[in-house]
């Protein structure tokens, strides 16, 4: 009857985490290249009382034996890459990856950093940088006569600067690629860090090397599906009352337990 209470306060521990993923997910549904994660959980430790195959009787033995689980626990919080939904600006910084693929961020440190967030601003020294003014790696820079800026499919980066009749090339976007893009590291701002777990970043020429393409005058935004996630916050909620319930009905079975002497 203990057992009970503990195993049911597992289960309301798990749904705290799984209601605040969720809650993440649905806080950032118009993030620009927002990947929602994922809740996962595993079962504990089972209590042994009975081995299976067990003698019952001279010529029998127990088919299945008796193991109590004591509840559950998180396994992991799992980022899901999938494309999200595409948002058409006009603004000729705004790019997207269609496909595979992160730009490269540089960080005040000197360390490379990668984003989905293809919502690029210039700089007073004319450098394409993200909101937070890291600039984009390899550097490219805009000159600061530029008419008009156009960037291909395969990340070559034009300007048509005042007074030419025909568009130089100033910078070539590269994009990066891990073998196990869930293993990155979230670092806020829409940035991910290399871990161990994905792997060493891959860089090649978007379109090349199982890489997107690049759009521009697109946004990526994020990949959460609202409905989704109110049909999985319901199922969460749902899960947490029917612990709860457990747990009382636990309280209830030891306070008639403890009544019985009366």
């Amino acid at each position: 009857m203990i057992r009970s209470l503990w195993t049911a306060a597992t289960g309301m521990e798990a749904q705290q985490l799984n209601i605040d993923t969720i809650s993440n997910n649905l806080a950032n549904v118009n993030t620009a290249g927002f990947k929602r994660s994922r809740a996962d959980f595993e079962d504990l430790l089972y209590q042994m009382v009975k081995e299976a195959g067990v003698a019952s009787t001279s010529n029998t033995t127990e088919p299945t034996g008796i193991q109590i689980g004591l509840g559950v626990k998180p396994a992991a919080v799992v980022k899901n890459f999938s494309q999200g939904n595409f948002k058409e600006t006009g603004n000729p910084l705004d790019i997207a990856i269609a496909g595979n693929g992160f730009f490269q961020i540089t960080m005040p440190d000197g360390t490379t950093s990668y984003t989905r967030d293809g919502s690029f601003k210039i700089d007073s020294n004319g450098k394409i940088v993200t909101s937070e003014g890291y600039p984009l790696s390899p550097e490219i820079t805009i000159p600061g006569d530029t008419v008009s800026i156009n960037i291909g499919n395969d990340g070559t980066v034009s300007v048509l600067e005042a007074g030419q009749n025909t568009p130089s090339q100033v910078g070539q976007i590269q994009l990066a690629n891990f073998i196990n893009p869930a293993g990155l590291k979230a670092l806020g701002h829409n940035l991910y860090k290399e871990s161990d777990s994905s792997g060493a970043a891959t860089i090649s020429n978007p379109g090349s090397d199982g890489l997107g393409t690049i759009e521009q005058g697109i946004l990526e935004m994020s990949n959460v599906s609202v409905v989704q996630e109110m049909v999985e916050m319901i199922a969460g909620q749902r899960a947490y009352e029917t612990n709860a319930k457990a747990i009382q009905t636990s309280d209830e079975m030891l306070q008639t337990a403890n009544n019985l002497k009366r």
